[in-house]
């Protein structure tokens, strides 16, 4: 059976943070995959929502979402191509968080049976979609403290740091230059930041030669000073090799 094309993004993904064998990449290389596009600001899966499917996102940038009382958006994680952001479906029946595009976006549905035959059939995928979900709540543990112990340029510094390596993982960054059609206002709501503050921060990036910008283009200029501005270590990506 012919490999299904948009699995190859997903499987290379997952080849970053743990080994697959032939067999494991000839199963996850033909799982049904039902592609749809979002733009930005729209909603995929939103809290409350029972799913039968999860997603892989194939291009763009999502974000997982909350939303206090009085109106307040506060995003919690990003999720770059390869990524499944609600894997932990298969196992919650309930949605907790919502799923959002924050740039134009493209999404691969999978059925949650056609999942678990497959991590019945095939063991090893169970392990390696279980390293998956530990390594999300890394992630989730350093932006908790990102956001709630660094100051704002080190906040922003970090998150570059963080989009930077995981996109040259899979592929989608060149010498640390990325298309990141993210607004400002985004950003605000993943760092706890008003929109004037995170204008002010990236000015003061561009200012230090850290970073440079225009239109969606972003540039880490300097790659170590941006390291070392944002108190980055990668280790909580646990990625194979960087």
């Amino acid at each position: 059976m012919a490999q299904n094309p948009s699995s190859n993004i997903l499987i290379r993904k997952l080849q970053t943070i743990s080994d697959l064998g032939p067999s494991d990449i000839a199963i996850l290389g033909n799982v049904a995959i039902q592609e749809k596009q979002y733009q930005a600001n729209e909603d995929i899966l939103n809290e409350g929502d029972r799913p039968t499917l999860s997603f892989v996102v194939l291009d763009g940038l999502v974000g997982s979402t909350k939303m206090t009382g009085d109106g307040k958006r506060q995003i919690s994680s990003f999720f770059v191509p390869g990524d499944i952001p609600d894997l932990h479906g298969l196992h919650l029946s309930v949605m907790d968080c919502t799923f959002t595009a924050l740039t134009p976006a493209r999404v691969g549905f999978m059925r949650h049976d056609a999942l678990r035959a497959m991590c019945d059939r095939q063991p090893s995928i169970t392990t390696v979609f279980w390293r998956s979900t530990v390594i999300d709540a890394a992630i989730y543990r350093e932006w908790v403290t990102n956001v709630g112990r660094r100051d704002a340029y080190a906040r922003m510094a970090h998150i570059f740091c963080e989009l930077i390596v995981r996109l040259r993982a899979v592929g989608r960054i060149d010498d640390h230059v990325a298309h990141l059609p993210i607004t400002q206002a985004a950003l605000g709501d993943a760092l706890g930041l008003s929109t004037v503050h995170v204008n002010r921060v990236l000015q003061e990036l561009r200012r230090d030669g850290l970073i440079s910008t225009a239109g969606s283009r972003f540039h880490a200029t300097d790659w170590a000073g941006l390291i070392r501005a944002g108190d980055f270590d990668a280790t909580y990506l646990h990625q194979k090799a960087r």
